[in-house]
Order: C-alpha cells, then sequence, then structure tokens
C-alpha cells in the first residue's frame, strides 16, 4: 500500500509517476479520495489527463514478484519501491517469509510498529486500514491461516470503532475461500470477516491468486487484481496452481491493472479492470 498527499504533488509526484511504478511492480488498484469524495483514475493515459489531484490517493500493489527467490529481493523491492517517494506500508507474502527464521528478515526490514509476523492497522483521511497476514502455518492444501492471536487483536483494534467508519482490509491471500483445493483462502478467514460484519462499508483487497476475482456479500466487496507478473489458471481448469504458460500473441489479455471507486459509506465499489492488451 502506498500513500501520497497534495504536498507530493509539489515535489513531482503525480499520478502518471505513481502508475508508472504500478506497470512496473506488479498488481495494481489506484483509489483516489478528492474533497471528500473518492473517484477512480484510469490508466496512464487517463491520468496524465486528469486535473491534479488535491486530496488522498492510494495505491495497492501486489505479487510483483520482484527478485521471487533471490538473495537481495528486499533490496531490489526498495530500490523499485523506493524511487516513487511514497510512504509504503507492507503485508507478507508466502515468500517473504520462506526461510530458515519463518520471516525474520522480512519484519526487520518491513515489520516496524507492526504486531506478531506483521499485521497492523492505521487511520488515513477518515479510512481505517488493516493489514493482516494470512501466511504463517498455512494449513492443509496450502490455506492461509490467521491464528487466534491476530483475531484477539483484530476483535480488540475494531472495539472502539464506529460502525460508520469505512474498513480497507489487505492480505495477501483471499480472506474468504476461494477455492479450496488449491489453497486459495484462509481457513480462520470467516472469523475475521465476521469481526467486520457491523460496519457499513468494508472493502477486502488481496493477491497471491493472479487473476481477477471479486464478489459482493452484504455490506463487503471483495477485489483480487489481475496481476501483471504472470498469469495462473481459473480454479479447477488445470492439475494445480502455478504460471500458466500461454501462446505469446495471447499473454497481454491475462495480465492487466485495475481501477477502484471508493464510496464512504454504504455505497458499493465501482471497479474497473484492463487487461495489458
Amino acid at each position: 500500500m502506498a500513500n501520497e498527499g497534495p504536498d507530493d504533488r509539489k515535489k513531482g509526484l503525480g499520478r502518471r509517476e505513481v502508475l508508472e511504478c504500478m506497470v512496473w511492480a506488479g498488481t495494481g488498484v489506484l483509489w483516489t479520495i478528492t474533497g471528500g469524495v473518492p473517484h477512480s483514475v484510469g490508466l496512464i493515459g487517463e491520468a496524465a489527463a486528469a486535473e491534479p489531484a488535491k486530496g488522498f490517493t492510494f495505491l495497492q500493489m501486489s505479487d510483483s514478484h520482484i527478485g521471487f527467490d533471490k538473495a537481495a529481493k528486499f533490496d531490489n523491492a526498495d530500490k523499485v519501491f523506493g524511487e516513487t517517494g511514497l510512504q509504503t506500508h507492507w503485508v507478507p507474502g508466502e515468500h517473504d517469509i520462506i526461510d530458515e527464521e519463518r520471516g525474520k528478515a522480512y519484519l526487520e526490514r518491513y515489520g516496524k510498529g507492526s504486531k506478531g509476523a506483521g499485521w497492523y492497522s492505521f487511520d488515513d483521511h477518515g479510512v481505517h486500514f488493516i493489514g493482516l497476514v494470512n501466511v504463517v502455518d498455512l494449513k492443509g492444501g496450502g490455506l492461509g491461516n490467521l491464528g487466534a492471536e491476530q483475531l484477539a487483536w483484530l476483535e480488540a483494534d475494531l472495539k472502539d470503532k464506529s460502525a460508520s467508519t469505512p474498513i480497507v482490509v489487505f492480505s495477501h491471500i483471499p480472506l474468504y475461500v476461494l477455492y479450496k483445493d488449491w489453497g486459495w483462502g484462509t481457513e480462520d478467514g470467516q472469523r475475521a470477516l465476521d469481526l467486520l460484519k457491523r460496519f457499513g462499508s468494508v472493502t477486502v483487497l488481496n493477491g497471491h491468486i493472479h487473476q481477477l476475482a471479486q464478489k459482493v456479500e452484504g455490506n463487503m466487496t471483495f477485489h483480487t487484481a489481475l496481476s501483471t507478473a504472470f498469469p495462473q489458471p481459473a480454479p479447477g481448469s488445470a492439475p494445480s496452481p502455478g504460471p500458466m504458460v500461454v501462446p505469446a500473441d495471447q499473454l497481454r489479455t491475462k495480465l492487466g491493472l485495475s481501477t477502484v471507486t471508493v464510496m464512504q459509506g454504504n455505497k458499493p465499489l465501482a471497479i474497473i479492470d484492463k487487461t495489458l492488451a
């Protein structure tokens, strides 16, 4: 998660630069809140033509696979994201914590101020953001897991929040069970979603599956954006998940970006997905 305020424009940072970073880094969803009314900004051409925002903009990025399992992957990621000059909030993917010390390197670099395995929350422009970690102690088939400690923290974190507070939750693996056989879901995710039911506007974002998946359940909108790293097969359409080989002339139709309109209160999201084609 990266965000910028109006002063950042004066430093030469604008929608175009952020979107170029998004194209380079991986899956991206751009959110803009101007004058208290959120609206979406399109892809690079549209963003460059738009009037400068005077409010709050934040971007979801996921599954960049920068460096992947290489020793200097965090150094490479820092270089790419650092060039934006934007404040960044992190949650780990499974490849960030697969080491002999169970994510120690990730936490030392990105976990300052977080709890447990790296979960935390913060407030910005009237929105309560919650970063959850569901890639530790993966369950059968690779299902994500939050654990009792994190769920207890989440309950306490939400306790004093008004039901009218807009909530944005971001995690790596989907919080709901999208496809159990491939581990595309979180075993105890429903317990977290139950804690969020009383809020009027809840947006749940994730990566991991490298393809578009979205649904709405009552006051909750779930969205997984397309990836720019590599495509994965649709649930159940292949023997197992993993990088999918497609003809070169079809590749750009399988990769893409998304823009999202966030309306505070009980308004639904307006999500526009575009392939790189």
